[in-house]
């Protein structure tokens, strides 16, 4: 088993605490729950509790309280309060985003654009607070001396996939996204060190994404996820991981439009990071390709 190199991820900024509650909340056990649903609740109150206090708030153990902040990425208890006290601090004067109510089958479309574009912010705002820029810069820094890059994504992900490799293909580096997935395994296999190979599922257990990147990183390649779930099994083959935010389920909303936004968002930080650190070639490029369709683009001439 290879030594874990990659960089310890930094605890989330306080306005990233209610979505690292909303994405992790599934894999706790119930105590758990209990203490994460408190202080993302009510962080002004928690955040004046000592451990032993709020564990008998949630009916818990002081170790349960300790244990819930390492898995919402905080070193300990005391770093979890000083964060609590900072997301106080921010819903005082206003800073805070309300949580936007679920669309109703009876809504009016104006209801509608109103409750999208809430949400739209919320996942945004979301997935920036919690982005891991040391695993961005790591990631953005092996892109942009790849050989060759595989992006692997399923359904809404291989939109966002496809979406990367086009906008990485118009700065001159070598991209492509795969949707099949035994094609997507059969280039994993001719994968080696210098490589990329990215995997963007918002679930962490596609098992279409994961066992392509599985290939790439037991090849050599520099593995990167991008997904929802930072604690599910695609992370045990990405060598940088990106989370993105998890916005409620509804009927009418499934998972994949809101996540596709994060994804988005991350798919935009990359190729940036990218297009920064390689500007004198990728300027040109993307010169080029504008050149190359801008006659598709011009008003055809009247006969």
């Amino acid at each position: 088993m290879p030594l874990d190199t990659r960089p310890a991820p930094a605890p989330p900024a306080p306005a990233a605490l209610a979505s690292k509650v909303r994405t992790l909340a599934p894999t706790m056990t119930r105590s758990m729950q209990r203490v994460a649903e408190a202080v993302a609740g009510d962080p002004a109150g928690c955040a004046a509790l000592t451990v032993t206090g709020l564990a008998e708030r949630t009916g818990t153990s002081e170790a349960t309280v300790v244990r819930t902040s390492r898995l919402l990425g905080y070193p300990g208890y005391r770093d979890l309060r000083l964060a609590l006290a900072a997301l106080a601090a921010q819903q005082a004067a206003g800073g805070a985003p309300a949580v936007t109510a679920d669309i109703a089958v009876d809504d009016s479309l104006t209801d509608v654009v109103a409750k999208l574009a809430q949400e739209e912010q919320q996942c945004l705002a979301d997935t920036a607070a919690g982005l891991d820029v040391t695993q961005l810069e790591a990631a953005v820094g092996a892109l942009s001396s790849a050989r060759r890059i595989d992006v692997y994504g399923i359904g809404a992900s291989n939109l966002v996939g496809q979406d990367l490799a086009q906008k990485l293909l118009r700065i001159g580096l070598i991209a492509h996204a795969h949707s099949d997935p035994h094609l997507a395994v059969t280039n994993a296999v001719q994968m080696r060190t210098g490589d990329v190979a990215i995997a963007i599922t918002h679930s962490g257990r596609t098992t279409d994404v994961i066992e392509p990147l599985r290939v790439a990183f037991d090849h050599g390649a520099t593995t990167i996820a991008i997904t929802g779930r930072p604690d599910g099994e695609i992370a045990s083959y990405a060598d940088h991981i990106l989370t993105t935010s998890t916005a409620r389920e509804s009927e009418l909303r499934p998972a994949a439009m809101s996540s596709r936004t994060s994804q988005l968002l991350v798919v935009d930080c990359l190729f940036i990071g990218v297009a920064q650190r390689t500007y004198e070639t990728a300027a040109p490029a993307l010169s080029a390709s504008y050149e190359a369709l801008a006659h598709r683009h011009s008003p055809r001439p009247q006969r």
